[in-house]
């Protein structure tokens, strides 16, 4: 996979914890350095997943607010 294809993760009409179990999901089958686009429009995916992403030793690189749709970009850093 080339550095500039990103992952996409729709987790949109989810609530938690579904959203953040997902993108660690997600993140377990990715290599160090890919990037992730989780969608989600639970109104605490935004704060649970920032918080998972930072506890857990990635990077949060971009949060974009649609709406009701929260997209959190991320990327794996270890």
């Amino acid at each position: 996979m080339s550095e500039s294809t990103e992952k996409q993760l729709d987790a949109t009409g989810l609530f938690c914890p579904e959203p953040v179990f997902r993108t660690k999901i997600e993140l377990e089958k990715m290599q160090v350095g890919e990037i992730i686009n989780v969608s989600a429009d639970d109104p605490d995916a935004e704060e649970d997943i920032s918080r998972w992403v930072t506890r857990n030793g990635h990077e949060l690189l971009n949060l974009n607010k649609d709406g009701s749709v929260t997209t959190l970009k991320i990327k794996k850093l270890k």
